[in-house]
C-alpha cells in the first residue's frame, strides 16, 4: 500500500510532541511494508523533503491551521494513496476527506484534546472510514462521546523502541548517576510535560514522606513547563527539604540515559491519561513503575504484578507506601522491573503496534 501521514506539527521533532515521536516510529516499522510518506510542517532549518529509513518526509508552508491543511491539500492533488492516516486532528481529517472522498482516512487519536463533545466534532468524525485510539480507555471515551462512531472506533496500543530503552548495566547506571550528581542515592523520577495535571507537586510531597525513611533519597524531574510554575514546584522542594533536581526539557533521543539513572518511576498524573507512554519507556528500561490508576495506564501496569498503581492518586501518601516498598527491597525493585520489561516486550513494542494497525488497515482498504 501507498501510505501518507499528516502530522500536526514538524517532523523531526524540534521538542518533546510525543505525537510525531509515535508517527515517526510506527512509519519506520509500516516502511518495511508498505511505501509510507510523512507530510508535516515546514522548519527553516529543514529542506522540503527528506529520507528517514526507508520513509519520505515531506514539508510543506504553514504557520496558522488554516494554512497548513491548505498547503496538504495542494500536496496531495494529483498523487494517489491507498490511504492517509491523520493524527489528532479531526478538522484536517475532514477537509481531506472531502476533497478525497474515495480514499479511505484514518484518525489516529492520542488523547481528547482535539475531540470536545460537539457537533462539529462528530460531523467531523463521521468522516473517517477508521478511528484509531490508543487505549481502550480512549475507546471507551469516544465511543460514549460518540456514539455515532462507535463501530469505527479500533484500540492500537502504542510502543517503544525496546532496543534503545532497555534496563541499564551496573557501569551504565553508574556512569548515568555520576552525571546527574546522584551518587549512591535512591532516585525517584518524573518525565513529562512539568503542568498541574501531571501531578509533580504530589510527587514532590510523597518523596518528602520517603525521605523521612529512606536516606538519601532525591528526585529527579526530566519536563519543561512554564516558568513560574516550575519556580512554584521549586520552592516547595526547598520547602519541604526535598532534594529534587530540575533538568528541563531532555530531548527524546537522548531520555534513555535519564531513565538510567533511576531506581524507580514515578507517574502521579491528576487526571485521564490516555496512554502513558513514559510508563512503557520506563518499564522497557527496567525501572518498577508506580503510576495513578487513571485512564489507560491501567492496560500497561498491573497492580503489585509488573509495577504498582495507585487507586488514591491525589494522595502524597499513597504514593509514598509504594515507593518505600521499592526502597526497601531490592528483591522487589528487581522483580517488577524484569515483569514489566517482559510485559512491554510481549505487548508495547513499535513492531507490535504497527502490526496491529497493518492488520486494521488492510481491512479497511
Amino acid at each position: 500500500m501507498r501510505i501518507l501521514m499528516v502530522a500536526p506539527e514538524q517532523i523531526p521533532v524540534p521538542g518533546g510532541g510525543s505525537v510525531e515521536i509515535c508517527m515517526l516510529s510506527i512509519a519506520k516499522k509500516l516502511a518495511k511494508y508498505h511505501d509510507v510518506t510523512i507530510v508535516s510542517r515546514q522548519s527553516g532549518r529543514l529542506g522540503r523533503t527528506s529520507q528517514i529509513g526507508k520513509v519520505k518526509i515531506v514539508r510543506v508552508p504553514s504557520g496558522s491551521s488554516a494554512r497548513y491543511i491548505a498547503s496538504v491539500l495542494a500536496y496531495l492533488k494529483g498523487k494517489h494513496f491507498d490511504l492517509i492516516q491523520v493524527d489528532n486532528r479531526p478538522y484536517y481529517m475532514a477537509r481531506i476527506k472531502s476533497a478525497f472522498p474515495r480514499t479511505p482516512i484514518s484518525l489516529f487519536l492520542h488523547s481528547l484534546t482535539f475531540v470536545p463533545r460537539s457537533g462539529a466534532v462528530a460531523s467531523q468524525l463521521g468522516k473517517a472510514n477508521v478511528i484509531i485510539a490508543n487505549s481502550g480507555s480512549l475507546k471507551s471515551s469516544l465511543g460514549r462521546m460518540f456514539p455515532k462512531v462507535k463501530h469505527k472506533i479500533r484500540k492500537v496500543h502504542l510502543g517503544v523502541d525496546v532496543s534503545r530503552f532497555h534496563p541499564a548495566s551496573s557501569k551504565q547506571k553508574m556512569r548515568s548517576k555520576q552525571k546527574y550528581h546522584l551518587n549512591r542515592s535512591f532516585t525517584i523520577l518524573f518525565v513529562g510535560r512539568v503542568i498541574p495535571r501531571k501531578g509533580v507537586d504530589v510527587l514532590i510531597k510523597a518523596t518528602r514522606k520517603v525521605s523521612q525513611h529512606i536516606p538519601h533519597t532525591k528526585l529527579l524531574i526530566a519536563g519543561s513547563g512554564k516558568a513560574g510554575y516550575i519556580r512554584k514546584l521549586k520552592n516547595q522542594a526547598r520547602r519541604l527539604h526535598v532534594s529534587a533536581k530540575f533538568l528541563g526539557r531532555i530531548s527524546h533521543g537522548n531520555i534513555h540515559h535519564v531513565y538510567r539513572a533511576a531506581d524507580c518511576f514515578v507517574c502521579p498524573s491528576q487526571r485521564h491519561e490516555a496512554f502513558g507512554l513514559v510508563n512503557v519507556e520506563a518499564m522497557a528500561s527496567g525501572l518498577p513503575a508506580v503510576a495513578s490508576n487513571i485512564g489507560g495506564i491501567g492496560e500497561i501496569i498491573k497492580n503489585k504484578k509488573n509495577g504498582y498503581l495507585v487507586r488514591n492518586y491525589r494522595s502524597p501518601s499513597a504514593f509514598a507506601k509504594c515507593i518505600k516498598k521499592i526502597a526497601r527491597d531490592r528483591s522487589l525493585a528487581k522483580r517488577l522491573g524484569q515483569k514489566g520489561r517482559k510485559t512491554v516486550l510481549r505487548q508495547f513494542s513499535w513492531s507490535n503496534t504497527a502490526s496491529k494497525l497493518n492488520t486494521v488497515y488492510r481491512s479497511t482498504v
